[in-house]
């Protein structure tokens, strides 16, 4: 188990100086607890290290969720292709006021998103198992990450990015060429920090 002192100082280079509170630590403790649980039985994630996961799977949720939510221009966030929650459920605790959708087709996940919602006891929180494909509905922020079929899922994902939103696509930095390709416009990328040649790349509608 990994206690919130060590969670801090792993999260510390993803989060540019502005640390988690208490009750955001707590979260995390409880996510994780809730995660290692259910991968016995379930392939949530192939990382089983704690200090992996923190640093693999919430660091670099929370670094997206700094450079997306900052200036509170999302109010509905949309994560395509969910899994085990990230980025998306991570956040829902970066920033609670959000409206948030979880995109998660494949059953035993959607319902371990759904209880990872109940546990953490997150308000405002909808899980959709369907495809990504079939859902109509925009948002301000739309979300993915290590997803298959890339050009399929960031066509996709890019059709839910109301006018003016955000897309953030945490994806390796060899596939920035054909993301632009894709989704012609206003790109940016910002390296992962601890990471090789990933990138959260930010497209605007």
């Amino acid at each position: 188990m990994v206690e919130q002192r060590q969670i801090s100082e792993l999260l510390a280079p993803y989060l540019n100086g502005h640390p988690l509170s208490a009750s955001q630590l707590d979260e995390i403790v409880s996510y994780i607890d809730l995660l290692l649980k259910w991968n016995r039985t379930i392939n949530l994630t192939a990382i089983r290290q704690p200090e992996q996961i923190v640093r693999r799977h919430f660091g670099e949720s929370l670094f997206a969720a700094h450079h997306l939510l900052a200036s509170d221009s999302a109010d509905h966030a949309i994560d395509v292709g969910s899994g085990a929650g990230f980025p998306g459920a991570v956040l829902k605790i970066f920033a609670p006021s959000i409206k948030l959708t979880l995109i998660e087709s494949q059953g035993k996940k959607a319902t371990f998103l759904r209880e990872l919602s109940r546990v953490l006891q997150l308000d405002h929180v909808r899980v959709v198992q369907e495809r990504a494909e079939r859902f109509q509905e925009k948002a301000t922020l739309v979300t993915f990450r290590a997803v298959e079929k890339f050009e399929s899922i960031l066509r996709t994902a890019g059709s839910l990015v109301s006018p003016g939103g955000l897309l953030g696509a945490m994806i390796g930095a060899s596939q920035l060429t054909a993301a632009a390709s894709i989704l012609p416009g206003r790109w940016r990328s910002v390296p992962i920090p601890e990471a090789e040649s990933r990138v959260l790349a930010i497209w605007q509608a």
